[in-house]
């Protein structure tokens, strides 16, 4: 019988081990959508927006000069556009506030949505004493459903209740994860983009909110097409909504039902 040299067969098994293929594992995929806030004061910058690559989300306030005008341009450039809807401690004529009556919150909406076209949904513009108080919030969301509008809740207080009001009537509705711009630096804000990027690796989504200043507009020109030879997925509001499918990210509640309001007063 013919046998082989030790030596011979394990360099034959060593051969066949080298020549098998290793399926190197696919990463998750990384999502990310970008809105960008307080849209409608200067035309030429706010253009500089809407030619930023990708799906970006224009929101624009009611009480600007170049609301409607903008709202137009945008729905022209096929973009998904949103209200930015100016609820206290904002001010103006279509603020919101804890002490008006639900006939005026809701006069002051519609008016607003006159003002801006096109509108898929809206988010609030500051907001952080409006979006405590659980009856407007709730009166909000049933009408945003009526009128088939989503809801972003910017987040601009940790006793927010609005996006809780919206998963409890089923409305399409998604939570900020990060703001890019509090700190209006070049390195601050491509820092912010990265947290983003970070962030959405980990728990398969991020909605970044920013602000048309000159420093971000700078980063996200620069970084924006950068975003998939990194593994991310830049997609539209719309989108992102139903990928996550109206439940709360790890960081907004547990088990994907947003948190409730620490009970009292909002600040």
């Amino acid at each position: 019988m013919l046998r082989w040299p030790l030596c011979a067969l394990f360099a034959c098994l060593i051969g066949v081990a080298q020549a098998t293929p290793v399926d190197t594992p696919t990463p998750p995929k990384a999502y990310l959508t970008l809105i960008i806030d307080d849209l409608g004061q200067n035309l030429p910058r706010d253009r500089r927006v809407l030619a930023l690559p990708g799906p970006i989300t224009p929101s624009i306030m009611p009480d600007t000069p170049h609301a409607a005008e903008l709202a137009r341009e945008a729905h022209a450039a096929g973009k998904i556009i949103m209200l930015h809807m100016p609820m206290d401690p904002a001010t103006g004529p279509f603020a919101w506030h804890p002490e008006l009556p639900l006939d005026e919150l809701e006069k002051r909406l519609a008016a607003a949505f006159k003002v801006v076209p096109y509108t898929s949904g809206i988010n609030n513009h500051e907001g952080s004493r409006m979006t405590a108080e659980p009856l407007a919030m709730a009166w909000l969301m049933g009408e945003l459903q009526r009128r088939n509008k989503f809801f972003v809740d910017s987040r601009t207080s940790a006793r927010t209740v609005a996006a809780s009001e919206a998963q409890k009537i089923g409305l399409a509705s998604v939570s900020r994860d990060v703001f890019l711009d509090n700190e209006r630096t070049e390195p601050a804000i491509a820092a912010q983009l990265d947290a983003a990027i970070k962030l959405a690796r980990k728990q398969g989504s991020a909605v970044v909110i920013g602000h048309p200043y000159p420093q971000t507009l700078a980063v996200l020109e620069r970084e924006l097409p950068k975003l998939k030879e990194q593994g991310i997925d830049w997609i539209d509001i719309k989108s992102m909504i139903a990928l996550r499918g109206n439940q709360a990210a790890a960081g907004h509640g547990k088990d994907g039902v947003y948190r409730q309001a620490p009970t009292g007063s909002a600040p």
